[in-house]
């Protein structure tokens, strides 16, 4: 007991004198009013899942963010999934344009946000799933999520954001 009490101490007193702070998807925050506030930067396709996820970031950090630079602290990135229009076949349905036809109700939404005072694997992101009532899903697994974004290190653990940023500068 005294040195699990003895550890905990250690560990305490380190994230004091780093300032780092273990995150957690219970700090990552779904916004009230995302869909409103936000900009939606981007929406795909997902054919594969028969889903249409729309991209959203934060105003403030859509406001600084610059191309080939790391994205600014508070950076909020949402992806809200939809399931695509089907026919009575189960065949996708599409617009005019050829793009699915997302239906109203919100599946999913995905969260990630970077902060300077957590410590992750992903340098200072960390991750959120929500349901659609806007509450954490149980038992949620993050492992896939820092392991996929690892990848993108070089792009500040982004896809889609860190594109349209250096794309929107062209």
């Amino acid at each position: 007991m005294r040195t699990l009490l003895t550890g905990t101490i250690v560990l305490a007193s380190i994230a004091v004198m780093t300032g780092k702070l273990l995150a957690g998807p219970d700090s990552v925050v779904l916004p009230a009013n995302y869909q409103a506030e936000f900009v939606n930067y981007m929406t795909v396709d997902h054919l594969a899942r028969k889903r249409v996820r729309k991209m959203y970031v934060n105003p403030q950090a859509h406001a600084t963010a610059r191309a080939q630079q790391a994205l600014p602290d508070g950076t909020v990135l949402i992806m809200e999934d939809h399931e695509a229009k089907t026919d009575a076949q189960g065949n996708l349905v599409r617009d005019t344009d050829g793009r699915l036809i997302p239906l109203d109700p919100v599946t999913n939404m995905f969260v990630m946000e970077k902060n300077a005072a957590w410590s992750t694997d992903n340098e200072h992101w960390d991750y959120a799933w929500y349901q659609a009532d806007g509450k954490l899903k149980p038992g949620a697994k993050y492992d896939g999520c820092f392991s996929c974004h690892t990848g993108r290190a070089e792009r500040d653990f982004t896809f889609t954001y860190w594109k349209f940023v250096a794309d929107s500068a062209k």
